[in-house]
């Protein structure tokens, strides 16, 4: 059995489907559901082999993004974390007319560090990759550890992310190491120039693992796009800043459906 584990909730009259980011699940939106769910109807979605997304091995990205979209509804607005926000754009690009807006948290376009381009060096990724075979556990946790580092509540917020993983059944290491594949050999910089639907950023100035460097050359190679800065937040910005976070978020539901 192979099948997305999906939930509907809310009442708004605008549909928005929440993606976590790699490792977690669903339950990762737990401290922003209640505020969203006043404006949206929220779709949350177990990325498949994650959280309650069982009997899924390694998928590539094309192949998670027309999964997930499988369960969809007809238009809504996509935001993903992290991984999630690779998902969102790719399925953005693809299926345009099923996206009201895309809207991507404390992700990046190419997450690999290239010659002019900031990102995570691939030798750390292909790290993180082997660890997973050693010593399953710690590595997630570690990876946890590093989304939460130098914010004021990076303690608190570590834990908040590790209570999400550990409340479900974790992925295997096959997914895991999927995932970190995904975000090794990603980029879609010039696709989203083409990018057809209104488009919001969301970053973390303490962010380790997007570097901030990213955002005025996204400015610049994508200038219909718009973006957000939290500046105390890093890669979770919705666990350390829910209020703050949810804000653009309303905003953006005002100019579609006005």
């Amino acid at each position: 059995m192979n099948d997305i584990w999906w939930q509907t909730t809310g009442e708004g009259n605008c549909h928005l489907v929440l993606l976590h980011g790699w490792g977690l699940n669903a339950q990762v939106w737990d401290c922003i559901t209640a505020e969203l769910g006043a404006h949206f109807t929220l779709h949350l979605v177990d990325l498949p082999g994650y959280g309650r997304s069982v009997g899924f091995g390694a998928l590539s990205l094309e192949e998670m993004a027309e999964k997930v979209l499988e369960k969809a509804p007809a238009q809504a607005v996509w935001l993903g974390w992290s991984l999630g926000g690779l998902v969102a754009s790719q399925i953005a690009l693809r299926h345009p007319e099923r996206v009201q807006a895309l809207v991507t948290v404390a992700s990046s376009p190419c997450f690999a560090a290239h010659d002019e381009w900031p990102g995570i060096k691939p030798e750390v990724l292909s790290g993180f990759q082997q660890q997973l075979s050693d010593d399953f556990q710690r590595t997630v946790e570690r990876f946890l550890a590093l989304q939460t580092m130098g914010t004021e509540s990076a303690r608190q917020d570590a834990r908040a992310l590790k209570q999400t993983v550990l409340s479900l059944p974790m992925p295997s290491s096959e997914v895991l190491n999927g995932g970190l594949e995904i975000l090794k050999t990603a980029d879609l910089r010039q696709s989203l120039v083409e990018l057809s639907v209104p488009f919001l950023r969301m970053y973390g100035r303490l962010d380790g693992l997007v570097p901030r460097k990213i955002i005025p050359l996204l400015d610049a190679l994508w200038p219909a796009s718009e973006s957000v800065m939290f500046d105390k937040a890093a890669h979770a910005p919705f666990i350390s800043h829910p209020q703050a976070f949810c804000e653009p978020l309303v905003a953006l539901k005002k100019q579609l459906t006005n």
